[in-house]
């Protein structure tokens, strides 16, 4: 294929946490150099990457030059600026393209995407004003989760809503000129499919992988993930739908609410390497973030067989509150695998690293990985 990236090219990634780390060590080891830009310095992917270059996202100067100098524009975070892959994409190809990110980091635009597609969402309507709400409410009914249209992660910017007098102060909460309103989804289980897709059409996929959230912020994530053979099926048809419709060139996760009908209805998107895909780098035979690097690069997509029932557990800042880990106690599980991001200040809730353990089952890699992180607690 005329457009394939071979070994030996550079990379450029926009964004420098975590998933850009993951890339670029997946990238290095498969023979590409790297070439990272985000407003920040000594970041988790800039330690890594051959070169980190300090530029604000809407400084299209800095932006044109640094697409001047790689072979391929990727990233590792949704909200870049459409501006800014606009600029880029005049000097290399971005992938996912610039379109597929100006539908999935805009709620409204995104639920409209899949609904326009036959996908099943949640019944949802746009508010842009406290009568619009009103009205929301009126056409969606109560329970419903108020959402901010943009920016929002983690559980980030949404209110839920349980009685209609709480509205004209989450309508204030948000601050916000543009939001959505969704049912709330009495649901079983979260799901996710991490899916790829290649320059050719190739598709890929990982799971579904089965999501425990605490605090709105993903704690454990397993696989094979406890569904049946139908939900299975249902959701890798989903996948498939997604990522063939925005004709993505790239790594999107589709996180779904199984409910307890056993239907499947798609809560959101994200069109890059995705948390509960951690662990396909100690379980599966290709990771996502080398899915990643071979989609975007046109070669020929990896084998995603899995190897061994896991788990992962993500650590968040919180552990570090009396101290630094006991990471010796957690590693004498030999099943147990530690990845820490680089990140120097750890804040609660911030995402410093994760564990992944592996068992003959998932039920036992779940009780394994906690164990590791329970350890970790032991001064």
């Amino acid at each position: 294929m005329s457009d394939v990236i071979l070994p030996g090219a550079t990379l450029g990634i926009l964004g420098s946490g975590q998933l850009g780390r993951m890339f670029t060590i997946a990238a290095r080891r498969l023979g590409y150099r790297v070439r990272v830009l985000s407003p920040d310095t000594d970041t988790p992917t800039g330690q890594v990457a051959d070169e980190e270059i300090r530029a604000a996202y809407g400084d299209l100067d800095a932006v044109a030059e640094f697409a001047r100098s790689v072979s391929v524009v990727t990233f590792e975070f949704e909200n870049v600026p459409a501006a800014t892959t606009d600029i880029a994409s005049k000097y290399a190809p971005v992938r996912p393209a610039g379109s597929v990110l100006h539908t999935t980091q805009n709620r409204l635009r995104e639920k409209n995407f899949l609904r326009d597609n036959g996908i099943p969402v949640p019944s949802f309507a746009a508010v842009r004003s406290a009568a619009e709400l009103d009205a929301a409410i009126d056409s969606i009914g109560l329970p419903a989760v108020l959402k901010t249209a943009s920016w929002g992660y983690d559980g980030k910017g949404q209110v839920i809503l349980r009685q209609k007098s709480e509205a004209a102060e989450a309508w204030a909460k948000l601050n916000t000129d543009e939001a959505i309103l969704e049912a709330f989804v009495d649901f079983e289980r979260e799901v996710s499919v991490v899916a790829v897709r290649s320059c050719d059409g190739e598709f890929a996929y990982y799971g579904p992988i089965d999501n425990d959230h605490h605090n709105h912020i993903l704690d454990v994530s397993f696989v094979p993930a406890g569904v049946s053979d139908k939900t299975h099926q249902q959701a890798i048809e989903i996948a498939r739908t997604v990522v063939d419709k925005l004709e993505l060139v790239g790594v999107l996760c589709v996180e779904m609410f199984l409910k307890h009908d056993g239907s499947l209805l798609v809560n959101e998107l994200a069109p890059r390497p995705h948390n509960s895909g951690h662990l396909t780098i100690d379980a599966y035979a290709t990771c996502q973030f080398e899915q990643q690097v071979r989609a975007v690069c046109c070669l020929p997509l990896g084998s995603t067989q899995l190897l061994s029932s896991a788990a992962m557990a993500n650590l968040l800042g919180d552990l570090w509150e009396s101290g630094e880990p006991n990471w010796p106690a957690a590693l004498r599980l030999p099943e147990v695998k530690l990845h820490l991001y680089g990140k120097a200040d750890a804040r609660p809730g911030r995402k410093m690293g994760h564990l992944t353990a592996l068992a003959p089952t998932a039920e036992e890699a779940v009780a394994k990985v906690r164990q590791a992180r329970e350890a970790l607690l032991r001064r």
